[in-house]
C-alpha cells in the first residue's frame, strides 16, 4: 500500500482531521515534519504551516528558518514564523531548555489556531518516536497509560504519522527526492530520549532485529486493552470513593473486594499526584495503625479507621489577633465574626455549630484565632474538669485531617474559650447571671 494511503487510512479511522477545515503543521525542516507537510498536501488538506525558531543552535537555527521559507515558497503553503529567546524564558521560569521550548511552541500554535482560524496543530510524531516513548514510561513506572505511547491526539494536537516508521519517511522523501535538515543535537546522546534512540534501540535490534516494531505492535494492543481497564476501573474508583467535608476517602474493605484493589488504588492515587510507588507503599501498609501520612506534591494521604482520607494541603495561617468586637478575616475565605449583646428576655443561644455565645465578663480581650496545639486544654461545656484537645476530638471521631486543621479563639489569658465549631469552654458558659454575651460567628465559604 503507498504510504499516503496508510496515512489517509490512519486520519480516518482516528477521526484526526476534515478537508474542510484548515491544518496548521508544526515545521522543523527535519524529515519528519517536511513529511508530513507533503503528505497532507498531497491528500487534499489545506495546509499552513508554522516554524518556531528557538535560537538555541546559532547558525543552524538560521538555517533551518531559510529552508522552511523556500520550502513552503515552492509549494506554495501560507508559513508563520515566531521567533523565541528561549535559554531568558527557562532562566526566568527555573525550567530546563525542552521544557521552556515545549511550553513556547505550544502556547504560540494554540493562539495561531485561533488567529488563522485552524482547527488543528499536525506535528510529525511516527512510530520509532512512540516506541522511545513507550520504552522511556516503561523505565518510569507510569502504569497502562504510559505503555500506550504517543496518542494520535491530544487536544487541538493531533499527530497523522504514527502509522509509519521512520524508514518509511526517509523512502518516501527519496522518492521524491525531497531534501531536509538535520537537527545535530538529536545526534549526541546527552538526553534521554536520545539516549534511547541512539544507544539502547541500536541494542534492542542487536538481539531482536524486528524490536521497535514489535512494541508498536504492542502498544497497539495495550490501547485496545486499555479501553477495557478504563471502563473496569472506573466501576471500581466509584465502588470504594467518596467525598466527606473536603476530603476524599476510599473505603479500604470495598478496595480489597475489587478485581485488582492494587490497580484501583494506583488509578485513585495518581490523580491526586502520587507515584506508583507511592501507591504501592500505601498498599502494602493497608492494615497498619493509623497515624503515617503519605504526600505527594499537592496532597496528603492517612489511613483512618479503615479509610484511606486524601486532602489538599493547605498552608497554615498565621495566628489572627482581634483586639475588639468586629469582622476578621483568616484567610481562605474564613470570617469570624464578635458580636456583643445584652442577655435580655429576647436573648436566645444559637443552636448553629458555626455560631457560639460565651458570657462576655468571662473573657479577655484581645482573642486570637488558631490551630490547635499539642497541649491544649479546655474544660468542654457541661463538663467539670479540663480535657486535653486532642482526646475530646478523638472522642468525636474526628480524623486526623480535621484535628490537624482544627481551630480555636483563645483569649487574653490563655483560655480556649471556643473549639471552633465543636464546644465553648464551660467557665464561659451562659448562666442567669450573665448580663451580656459575646457572640462568635465562624464563616467558612467555598
Amino acid at each position: 500500500m503507498a504510504i499516503k494511503d496508510i496515512v489517509a487510512g490512519y486520519i480516518a479511522k482516528h477521526g484526526l482531521l476534515d478537508k474542510r477545515s484548515t491544518c496548521l503543521v508544526a515545521l522543523s525542516g527535519g524529515a519528519d515534519s517536511v513529511a508530513l507537510l507533503l503528505l497532507l498536501r498531497e491528500l487534499g488538506y489545506a495546509v499552513e504551516a508554522a516554524h518556531c525558531n528557538f535560537h538555541l543552535r546559532g547558525e543552524e537555527s538560521d538555517r533551518d528558518e531559510d529552508f522552511v521559507k523556500c520550502l513552503c515558497h515552492t509549494n506554495n503553503v501560507p508559513l508563520h514564523i515566531v521567533h523565541f529567546d528561549t535559554k531568558a524564558y527557562a532562566s526566568l521560569h527555573k525550567v530546563s531548555i525542552e521544557m521552556a521550548a515545549r511550553r513556547l511552541r505550544y502556547a504560540y500554535f494554540k493562539q495561531l489556531l485561533g488567529d488563522i482560524g485552524a482547527a488543528a496543530v499536525c506535528v510529525a510524531h511516527h512510530q520509532n518516536d512512540n516506541v522511545e516513548t513507550v520504552l522511556m514510561n516503561l523505565m518510569r513506572g507510569t502504569g497502562i497509560h504510559g505503555l500506550v505511547g504517543i496518542r494520535p491526539k491530544n487536544g487541538f494536537v493531533v499527530r497523522p504519522l504514527l502509522c509509519l516508521s521512520r524508514s518509511d519517511i526517509e523512502q518516501y522523501l527519496s522518492s521524491r527526492g525531497q531534501g531536509y535538515v538535520t537537527d545535530s543535537t538529536n545526534l549526541v546522546p546527552d538526553v534521554v530520549r536520545n539516549k534511547i534512540r541512539l544507544e539502547l534501540i541500536p541494542l534492542m535490534k542487536t538481539i531482536y532485529p524486528e524490536a521497535v516494531g514489535n512494541i508498536q505492535r504492542t502498544s497497539g494492543l495495550v490501547a485496545e486493552a486499555e479501553k477495557v481497564y478504563d471502563a473496569a476501573i472506573a466501576d471500581s474508583v466509584s465502588m470504594v470513593t467518596g467525598r466527606e467535608g473536603g476530603l476524599v476517602y476510599v473505603n479500604i474493605d470495598r478496595l480489597k473486594q475489587q478485581p485488582s484493589p492494587e490497580a484501583t488504588l494506583f488509578e485513585i492515587l495518581q490523580g491526586y499526584g502520587f507515584s506508583s510507588q507511592h501507591a504501592e507503599q500505601v498498599y502494602l501498609n493497608i492494615d497498619a495503625a493509623p497515624g503515617k501520612v503519605y504526600s505527594s506534591g499537592g496532597y496528603d494521604l492517612a489511613i483512618d479507621r479503615g479509610r484511606m482520607l486524601i486532602s489538599e494541603k493547605r498552608e497554615p495561617c498565621r495566628d489572627l489577633r482581634m483586639p475588639e468586637p468586629g469582622v476578621y478575616v483568616y484567610g481562605d475565605g474564613r470570617k469570624l465574626r464578635l458580636d456583643v449583646r445584652p442577655v435580655d428576655a429576647s436573648f436566645a443561644i444559637s443552636r448553629q455549630g458555626c455560631v457560639a455565645s460565651v458570657d462576655a465578663a468571662n473573657v479577655a480581650f484581645p482573642l486570637t484565632l488558631r490551630h490547635v496545639r499539642e497541649g491544649d486544654r479546655f474544660v468542654p461545656f457541661g463538663m467539670k474538669g479540663a480535657k486535653l484537645v486532642s482526646d475530646y476530638l478523638t472522642d468525636r471521631k474526628r480524623n486526623l485531617f480535621q484535628k490537624r486543621g482544627q481551630l480555636v479563639v483563645e483569649d487574653a489569658t490563655g483560655k480556649i474559650v471556643w473549639l471552633v465549631g465543636e464546644r465553648v469552654d464551660n467557665r464561659c458558659r451562659i448562666t442567669g447571671e450573665s448580663k451580656s454575651a459575646l457572640i462568635m460567628s465562624f464563616v467558612e465559604e467555598p
